[in-house]
This record gives C-alpha cells, structure tokens and sequence, in this order.
C-alpha cells in the first residue's frame, strides 16, 4: 500500500468532488439493463470517459459490467462488475467510493489470464468491446485475448445512448459549469478594447475557468479529438475556415493548432465572436456570444436577428418533443427563406450540417440537430444549439446550451441574461 495521502483528492475548500457512490450504481444497473435489452452479454469498458462515467475515475484499467441476469451478474449468482485495473489501484479504490465502492476492484491479471479470470467469475460469453472508441491494435488485443470465450462485438452505442439522459445530478453540474461561464465573459467583456488580440482575451476567459477546476482539456468524441476551449474570433479571421467540423474555423496561432483564436487585433465596428467552453468536474457546457468595439451595421444586426429566430425555431421543435432531424430541417429552412443558404454554419464549400449538438462528459454527444437523427432529445437530454452565419469579413450568431425536462427545453447557460451583443 503506497503512503500518499488520498485527502489531497479534493475540490475547493477540502470539497468532495467524487461522482456520488449512488450515481455509479444507478448507472451500472441501467448498464446492465440496457445490455440485457441489446442481446449482449456484458461489456468491457476501457475507454477514459465511460471509466469516468461509470468507475467514478479514469485509471488504467478495464471494467467488466454484466448483462442483468447473464453469467457473473448477481442476479446468475455472481459478483457483478469488477474493474481491473493497472495503476493506480489504491486511487481507483477512492474514486470509487472507498469501501462503499459498489463494485469490486481488482489488480489486472496478465491478459492472456482474463478470458480464464472472467470464466471463474461465471462468464460463459464474450463480452463487448468499445470498438468505436478504441484504437484497432489495442482492441484487437484485448478480442485475441478473450477469443476463449468467442467474438467481441460492439457496445458503443449502447453506452452512448445511456449517456444521452442526464441525471439530476449531472445538471446540477452543468449548472454550476454556467455560472463559471458567465464570469469568464464578463472577463471579456471587461478586457476588450482596440489592439487587444484574440489570445489576449481568450487567456482573460481561461485564468477564470482554470482557478475553478478545469482540468486541461475538452473531451470529444469525433477523430482528431481536438478542441479549443476558447474560440474568439474578430472581423476577417471569423471567415477563416478550419479542420474543426463547426461553423467558427478561426486563424488560431498556428497551423498546428489551425482553428479559434490568433493574433488579429480587435478593431472598430467589426463583429467578434466570442464561443466559451467551461468543464465543470467533467460537465461541459457550451456559450455563443457577440461583441464589438463601437457598433455594428445595420446588416449585422439584421443577421444577427435572423440567427435568433433560427435559434428559436429549433428550441421550439425539440420543446415539443419533434425529432432532431425535424428541427435541422425547419431551422435550415428558415435560414434559407432569410437568404443565408450560402453562409449558415460556414461558407460554402466549408459549411457544417448541424445547429446543435448534445454535451455531457464530451462537446460532441448524440443526438444531434441534422439530418438523420430522428428522434426527439430525451427528456433529461442536454444540448448546445447554435446557429451562425459566417461571411468573409466575419461571422454572428448566438449558443447557449439548454436540457429538456418534462416541461420543455430550458436554458443552462445565460439565454437572455447575457446580451446577444455586448459593445466595448
């Protein structure tokens, strides 16, 4: 047992800030359910976020979840989900709850000794890998590995349809995420001015959200898995396309890092578009918001107005419970009837075909508003939807992240408590 001292694992102010021991089990045993209805017999989870998700941390390590009532769940006479892991055992062990942990927790065996260490435990079959998630040498391992036991199949959308409905608490953490949010606006709000660059601002954003927990990082889900928390666009460089599938591509500073903030200048009666990230122990939470150095046009504010009605039109079909696919389709349409085809979500021919998308423990979750997803946002869903228009001299629009409870869709982050457009 090593001599560290697992009080340093806290939040502010000696906080606890471990996933609930009753978040865990309420999610192993939906899992369970959830595998049982998909016909699979359990699944390995390795993946860092659905560790997270499920474990309470992300160590190194493999956590064997049963189907309800197949070989080595409790409900077959066995010990229901163990998680193995490398390193760090002791501090798994605390991230899972200490001894109120509600699964077991063991050092990894030598690989080619699962398949036999799963069969002593009851199972009889395969279970599924992440193989949507997982690099194919590494998942192919682990499948050579288990080979005894027959063929791996996929549990990805399984476990990503599960994480579609937050739970109470997970809004709660979000909400708190939006609080953070609005402070690092009104950092910008505060710092803008003629000459400031774009990194200067996004720095003021991020000293914020950085002395409230965030840890380092965006997760996402789409390959190259790259986001900047912090993307602040001004003038021309708001017409700068980039790698990054969204609307906003940016200068950035440079071509390795080839999207969101540079070194453009802020200059007068020129739109800048300010689209903040905070990650509140995990939780994201996604805003969109204008600002200017003296006014605008008259046509950026038109189009401006024109983004919120889109917004709007969107918000309206998922409060009614209509399908994602349905408000991808109404807002497009509008967008198109107030002459914006060639310029919504990017320029033609770098135009992104979405106007939201879900966020949880990562920025791009499922469902999201395009074509294709035709189903509703469930009922406990959460998703940021943002619809902007980008031309060569800039781009506007607006973003806020919302959740659909039993009521309709309500805004998580500012809505109308933060100006649509703030003018230094």
């Amino acid at each position: 047992m090593s001599d560290w001292d697992s009080s340093a694992l806290s939040g502010p102010e000696g906080e606890d800030w471990r996933v609930p021991v009753s978040e865990l089990e309420h999610r192993l045993n939906a899992l369970g359910v959830a595998l049982r209805a998909s016909s699979l017999p359990g699944v390995l989870i390795q993946h860092p976020i659905d560790l997270y998700y499920f474990a309470g941390g992300r160590q190194d390590g493999s956590m064997f979840v049963p189907a309800q009532g197949a070989g080595g769940s409790i409900e077959a006479g066995g010990d229901g989900p163990v998680f193995y892991v490398r390193r760090s055992l002791q501090r798994a062990q605390h991230e899972a709850g200490g001894e109120n942990a509600p699964f077991i927790i063991e050092a990894f065996p030598r690989l080619s000794l699962l398949g036999e260490t799963l069969q002593a435990r009851g199972v009889s079959e395969a279970p599924a890998l992440q193989f949507g998630e997982l690099p194919t040498t590494f998942a192919n391992r682990f499948s050579n590995a288990l080979s005894s036991l027959g063929t791996c199949i996929d549990a990805t959308s399984v476990i990503h349809r599960l994480r579609e409905v937050k739970s109470t608490w997970e809004q709660e953490q979000m909400e708190a995420a939006a609080e953070v949010q609005m402070r690092m606006f009104d950092a910008v709000s505060r710092l803008g001015g003629e000459g400031m660059t774009e990194l200067d601002l996004v720095a003021a954003a991020e000293a914020i959200s950085r002395s409230e927990g965030f840890g380092g990082q965006v997760q996402m889900r789409r390959f190259p898995l790259q986001c900047n928390r912090g993307v602040i666009v001004s003038g021309r460089a708001g017409g700068v396309p980039s790698f990054f599938d969204s609307a906003v591509g940016g200068a950035g500073p440079h071509p390795l890092a080839g999207m969101g903030s540079g070194f453009n200048k802020i200059k007068k009666n020129e739109p800048v578009l300010v689209d903040l990230v905070h990650v509140h122990r995990g939780y994201v939470v996604d805003m969109t918001r204008m600002f200017s150095l003296g006014s605008l046009s008259q046509e950026w504010h038109q189009r401006l107005e024109d983004m919120l009605a889109v917004k709007d039109t969107v918000v309206g079909v998922l409060d009614e419970g209509g399908l994602c696919s349905d408000a991808w389709i109404e807002g497009q349409a509008l967008a198109h009837e107030l002459g914006h085809q060639d310029h919504l979500m990017g320029m033609v021919p770098d135009q992104s075909k979405f106007l939201g998308h879900s966020v949880g423990l990562q920025l791009d979750e499922s469902p999201v508003v395009a074509a294709g997803f035709d189903r509703p946002l469930p009922i406990g869903g959460t998703m940021a939807i943002e619809p902007k228009v980008v031309h060569t001299d800039g781009s506007i629009g607006s973003e806020d992240t919302w959740i659909r409870d039993e009521d309709g869709m309500r805004p998580v982050t500012a809505d109308g408590a933060w100006p649509w457009l703030t003018e230094w």
